[in-house]
């Protein structure tokens, strides 16, 4: 596996341009996982995501209703397991429907049941940084053949993350 790239995002705006550049790279069938503390940026990010998706209108965190589902260039399904007891709990929400798809899967709180998940994705850990605004982001592939997938995506994450001071 490639190195995991390390960014960290100066406020908000970072952490949504760096989602809009994924979201722009995103392939039918890629699945994203998202990790990282209440209030770390997933949602932001994902957000981002959609914008580079074309999905018009607002996305939220589906926290409460567990998956929504935006149409852009690809279908955004937008999952949050916070809810979840176990791995099995949220494979029966009919994930598999998601993860095999033709659209762009991008699950928050992925740490909640990862047995389920393809060894194929992008993951990515959100984190606090040394102030309030900032953020530590970590992508990683999931295993060796999604690097040559992803490796792209991770090199204009990289120049972004450089330009914009992230």
């Amino acid at each position: 596996m490639a190195e995991p790239l390390h960014i960290v995002s100066p406020g908000p705006e970072i952490t949504q341009s760096l989602g809009r550049t994924i979201g722009e790279q995103a392939s039918a069938g890629d699945v994203i996982l998202l990790t990282g503390p209440l209030g770390a940026g997933k949602t932001c990010l994902t957000q981002g995501i959609a914008l580079g998706l074309g999905v018009e209108g607002y996305v939220r965190s589906p926290t409460f209703v567990l998956m929504t589902r935006h149409k852009g260039r690809l279908t955004l399904h937008h999952v949050d397991l916070y809810r979840m007891g176990s791995p099995a709990e949220a494979w029966d929400l009919g994930l598999d429907e998601q993860l095999l798809g033709e659209g762009l899967c991008v699950i928050e709180w992925a740490d909640r049941a990862w047995e389920i998940f393809p060894e194929d994705c992008l993951q990515i850990d959100l984190d606090y940084g040394a102030d309030a605004e900032q953020r530590t982001i970590t992508v990683e592939t999931g295993v060796e053949r999604s690097d040559s997938r992803f490796r792209d995506l991770l090199l204009l994450l990289a120049k972004q993350s450089a330009i914009s001071g992230a």
